[in-house]
């Protein structure tokens, strides 16, 4: 007959044990050399933990009925309830190495055949919470529901999204249970599967059309087909943050053929897929964004913005002046009384995590991720760039106002007073300035290719009070021409680099195609020019050359059509 956890062996110290079962770490170390027969309960060796990490570590095996954590011995229990699925962990674990919190963990059969705790011992009911916790969220990741997965598509992608990025953003609404990402038509995308439908709704209500950083990487949601995700790997392409266990990768295959065997389980919970024809089919690897990084402040690793040249990326504390964007508050405390998935954040799985991954750790993480959050890092440059070699004739504030403030939100423009082929822009922030600088370098404009730089001054200085520097100065802060002043405007998703084709909107109903051509045909040739079938409103007109699309933004943006209405110009990917 296996001994069992008697009631009398269990007080209040904290480790659920008494002194008078001082003979544990004596049968731990007997079963490694003389091998226990099956049993439901697996004893877990050289184990630092939370109780629901240490449960997590069993449910992808089976349903566990009872759980004892003695956590300074560095043990754990976990009773399941059938012994075919204790020994699917045990076979698994004696075949795969894992380290959980820089410890590689052991498992084995137990010498006891079942746990007899005490329900009124203190840490024996956090364990059982702990217990149901785990538990519902693991039910909860592997059944999924209707409207429960979102589908994130990044617009405008200047930097890219990680997973844990898309975790904080995401957790403030519902705790977060699996992301899978991918790339598909050369865009960014997510599928996020929350635990219930009231968040993921939330979520959706609350952060479609916002923007990640300012100016970019705009967020479009909307609720996938399917009810739940089937995640294969922890790594920065995927996450299932109720599985530990799983690996981190293909190359890893003797962990894979171990969890598919075991998920061959008949007792396990069976997987909910969905029967759509939704192409969620991606590479875990070489699925991600493509655009380039964000840059770093001068001194560290990261994004050389003089010569593009690519580095890696380093978070740094933001400074004061920092920009707020959607996910620059950290993830409040989950409904469970645990941060949920925040103690995932930096895993790429199970065989690697971090040290620091127990609960007790969790201030000093939460403090890490604050001063290290990427959303909150500033780009190398400043909001002010140079722009020369400019048609001096032709050029004026109001003009480069025009055009670079299809960009970002210009406040100051200065034509230099000994040097009128440059000009000093300085934007409402630097990322403005960036995105400024990626798509109009080397551009034409006025029968000149202007160069334009990144400027070491922090403003544009406006002339002395009485003194006149020619109208060559203009301040625009309070302008009502901005297109990007509305947080979430649609505008951000509408930012393509010049080309030869134009997208017209705020057109009066009664306006002819014709005489839209009259109003263009002064800045160049037209060659096309349709009206949106289903909105009269918008129209796209094609240009014989980009140099004469940039003449026609500039002359034409704000150009009046009739008593309250104005014409709105936009550079366009469209093809005619």
């Amino acid at each position: 007959m296996k001994r069992t956890f008697s009631s009398d062996e269990f007080d209040t110290n904290g480790d659920g044990l008494s002194s008078l079962n001082s003979q544990i770490p004596d049968i731990a170390k007997k079963s490694r050399s003389e091998p226990a027969l099956p049993s439901r309960v697996v004893h877990v060796r050289n184990i630092e933990a939370s109780d629901l990490e240490a449960v997590q570590l069993g449910l992808p095996f089976g349903r566990i009925t009872n759980f004892l954590n003695l956590r300074k011995k560095a043990q754990a229990f976990l009773e399941f309830d059938l012994t075919d699925s204790a020994k699917q962990m045990v076979d698994y674990f004696s075949s795969v190495p894992a380290m959980l919190n820089g410890r590689q963990i052991f498992a084995q059969y137990s010498n006891h055949g079942e746990l007899r705790t005490d329900p009124t011992n203190r840490s024996n009911q956090q364990a059982h919470v702990a217990l149901a916790q785990a538990t519902d969220l693991y039910e909860a990741a592997q059944k999924g529901g209707p409207n429960c997965v979102l589908r994130i598509s990044i617009m405008n992608m200047l930097y890219p999204v990680t997973i844990d990025v898309l975790h904080q953003i995401f957790s403030k609404f519902s705790i977060i249970l699996k992301i899978i990402t991918f790339t598909k038509n050369d865009k960014f995308q997510a599928l996020i599967q929350a635990k219930d439908s009231n968040g993921a709704a939330q979520a959706k209500v609350q952060l479609h059309g916002q923007n990640i950083y300012n100016g970019c990487c705009t967020l479009h949601i909307e609720y996938s087909k399917l009810q739940s995700l089937t995640v294969k790997f922890n790594n920065d392409k995927s996450r299932d943050y109720t599985n530990p266990t799983l690996p981190a990768g293909e190359g890893h295959s003797l962990q894979q053929h171990e969890l598919e065997r075991m998920h061959s389980n008949p007792n396990l919970l069976s997987l909910q897929r969905s029967g759509s024809n939704e192409d969620y089919r991606y590479d875990y690897y070489s699925a991600g964004a493509a655009r380039g990084r964000p840059p770093s402040t001068p001194g560290t690793p990261g994004y050389d913005m003089q010569t593009g040249s690519s580095h890696l990326m380093s978070p740094l504390q933001p400074p004061s002046n920092a920009y707020n964007p959607v996910s620059g508050v950290p993830p409040p405390p989950s409904p469970y009384g645990h941060a949920y998935g925040s103690a995932h954040h930096q895993i790429s799985s199970m065989h690697s995590l971090p040290p620091g991954h127990a609960a007790a750790h969790m201030h000093a993480v939460h403090q890490q991720s604050q001063q290290q959050n990427p959303h909150m890092m500033s780009v190398q440059n400043g909001p002010v760039i140079l722009v020369s070699n400019l048609n001096e004739n032709m050029t004026t504030p109001e003009s480069l106002f025009t055009l670079f403030g299809v960009y970002g939100d210009v406040h100051r423009v200065k034509i230099l007073f000994n040097k009128k082929d440059s000009a000093l822009i300085q934007f409402a922030t630097p990322q403005q300035a960036l995105v400024a600088h990626q798509n109009l370098d080397h551009i034409t404009m006025f029968g000149k290719q202007i160069k334009v730089s990144f400027s070491k001054h922090q403003f544009v200085q406006m002339p002395k009070d009485g003194s006149s520097d020619m109208g060559l100065t203009k301040d625009f802060t309070n302008s009502p021409l901005h297109r990007f002043k509305k947080p979430g405007s649609k505008n951000y998703n509408n930012i393509h680099s010049p080309g030869t084709v134009l997208h017209l909107s705020n057109i009066p109903s009664d306006t002819s195609e014709e005489e839209i051509r009259n109003i263009f045909s002064q800045y160049g040739t037209i060659k096309r020019f349709k009206f949106f079938e289903k909105d009269h409103k918008m129209a796209l007109i094609e240009m014989d050359t980009i140099e004469e699309t940039i003449a026609a933004l500039i002359n034409t943006h704000n150009y009046r059509l009739a008593d309250s209405m104005h014409l709105r110009v936009s550079f366009s990917k469209s093809k005619l």
